[in-house]
């Protein structure tokens, strides 16, 4: 193995930026795990090429978990790049929304994501070196109607991503959030849930009526490449004389939509400086 060539680990690669990322990877020389819960849907990523495997991995099983770490590891003497791509979508009012939805897209989009990373650092503490690519969201920057449980989880992996990084750096291991705007993937489409229609609330109709409506409708129309986004994330980890960025917005509506909505709140914590301070002991009143 060249100095340049990695061993990716990609979770839910049957679909949208996993399958892209996989395709890239294998593409620019590397070697990929690629792991989907339905293994046949993954299988042409790495007929004839022995620099792939394919695993089934279902991310809310624990136990398969560690046996798909156990397994590439073995393979492959190591993993350096974990991708947490695998993750849902869910459309509803935050008052529409049922526990078991609820509850679902946490399993995956957030407890999934944090066992494979448990499980893959013990390797990765071991060799002293690794990075871990955790897929966010221009949600988990700023929420919108209708996602509300989807932002809630992506903002959830924007914390933990946050902490891992200070605790994992000493040990020579870096950390990637990947944050993208709309895409041409599945998000939208086959693989997102929805609130019932029985349990759609009228008075939410101008808002989560017409924010659900434009997802589904702007499906297969997103302005975002997932091939090229896989290769944006290619390059910024492949350098290797200068840290690689902590975050990667992808896309231009991503960039947009960020940098207005923090601007708009360092634009408004600002105006409250003064009552922020105030609550201090012996600070002036605002």
């Amino acid at each position: 193995m060249t100095v340049q060539q990695k061993v990716w680990f990609i979770t839910g690669c049957s679909t949208g930026f996993g399958r892209a990322l996989a395709q890239e990877v294998l593409a620019a020389g590397h070697t990929a795990v690629v792991t989907a819960r339905n293994i046949a849907q993954v299988k042409d990523l790495v007929e004839g090429n022995d620099q792939a495997l394919a695993l089934p991995l279902d991310v809310t099983d624990a136990a398969q978990v560690e046996e798909a770490v156990e397994a590439a590891e073995k393979h492959f003497g190591g993993i350096d790049v974990l991708v947490n791509n695998a993750g849902i979508g869910y459309f509803a009012a935050v008052e529409e929304s049922t526990d078991e939805e609820i509850r679902r897209i946490f399993d995956i989009n957030v407890f999934g994501l944090s066992d494979v990373v448990r499980a893959v650092l013990p390797g990765m503490r071991a060799r002293r070196s690794g990075t871990i690519v955790n897929f966010s969201s221009i949600g988990g920057l700023r929420a919108f109607p209708a996602v509300g449980y989807y932002a809630a989880t992506k903002f959830a992996v924007e914390g933990l991503t946050d902490a891992l990084r200070q605790e994992v750096a000493p040990l020579g291991i870096t950390t990637l959030l990947v944050e993208p705007g709309p895409f041409r993937t599945d998000w939208a489409g086959r693989s997102a849930h929805e609130t019932l229609p029985e349990r759609e609330i009228s008075d939410y109709a101008d808002t989560v009526g017409v924010a659900r409506a434009a997802f589904r409708a702007d499906t297969g129309k997103e302005p975002g490449d997932p091939h090229a986004a896989a290769r944006a994330i290619i390059t910024a980890l492949a350098a290797e004389t200068h840290p690689h960025p902590q975050r990667l917005l992808l896309g231009a509506p991503a960039y947009s939509m960020a940098t207005e909505q923090l601007e708009s709140m360092l634009a408004e914590i600002r105006a409250n400086e003064a009552l922020t301070k105030s609550a201090d002991f012996d600070a002036p009143a605002a």
